[in-house]
């Protein structure tokens, strides 16, 4: 490694050593994620993060054990910044439901096609390394969660969560996890304001759906016929 790169930048001059640790963990972190954004999980290595970060490898071992440790801090990164924008959506959409849905796909398509980095990270360099796979099933169970929460309390007293709920949340966040995979891999060639209004549209009658097979089941005993 040249020595240039096993130089501590001079920025940290000054600072307090609990803010220098947390810059320089920050800058591994950037690191980390442009690796993992443009080149994927191959290319992602200690020399490699230490040269881009141009840091010594002591300040690695300072705050991540691993590779596995750097891989997931990066993923909660963009998947805290990618809660923010959702929840800036959700604030200003109002309180209809279509609106609030709408809302929501819009902020999750602009994020990760703004910055394609977001999506490989998110959806595909999840895919290549167990631990990232274990933080991905974990934050999909959170989503899972979060959805029938708001489910729920557009729902109302009068009707608690069936199986078809859970059913249909599954489906909506593991679809539309695949779906932004296809899009960003040109597999789904449309623009980004017909995926928006597709996917939109498409989510709001599968809520539909699961509170007619709901009240169905509730109504009379029993699921609507199935197709044969």
């Amino acid at each position: 490694m040249p020595n240039s790169a096993l130089r501590s930048p001079r920025r940290f001059t000054g600072l307090p050593a609990a803010d220098r640790r947390q810059e320089r963990r920050a800058l591994l972190v950037d690191a980390a994620f442009d690796l993992l954004g443009r080149e994927g999980w191959p290319a992602l290595t200690v020399r490699a993060v230490l040269e881009r970060a141009r840091l010594n490898p002591r300040y690695f071992y300072e705050s991540f054990g691993d590779l596995d440790k750097l891989a997931v801090a990066v993923y909660d990164r963009v998947v805290g910044d990618l809660g923010v924008a959702v929840v800036h959506a959700l604030g200003s959409a109002g309180s209809e439901p279509a609106d609030q849905v709408r809302a929501v796909v819009t902020a999750i398509v602009a994020f990760v096609d703004e910055d394609r980095r977001r999506g490989r990270v998110l959806y595909a360099e999840g895919l290549a390394n167990p631990a990232l796979q274990r933080r991905r099933a974990e934050t999909a169970g959170l989503v899972i969660a979060f959805v029938d929460e708001a489910a729920a309390s557009r729902r109302g007293p009068d009707r608690g969560a069936t199986g078809i709920d859970r059913v249909a949340t599954s489906v909506l966040v593991g679809g539309f996890n695949q779906l932004l995979v296809d899009w960003l891999a040109g597999r789904v060639p449309v623009a980004r304001a017909e995926l928006i209004d597709d996917a939109t549209i498409l989510f709001l009658a599968l809520g539909d759906a699961a509170t007619t097979v709901a009240a169905h089941r509730h109504g009379r005993g029993g699921a609507p016929r199935r197709p044969a």
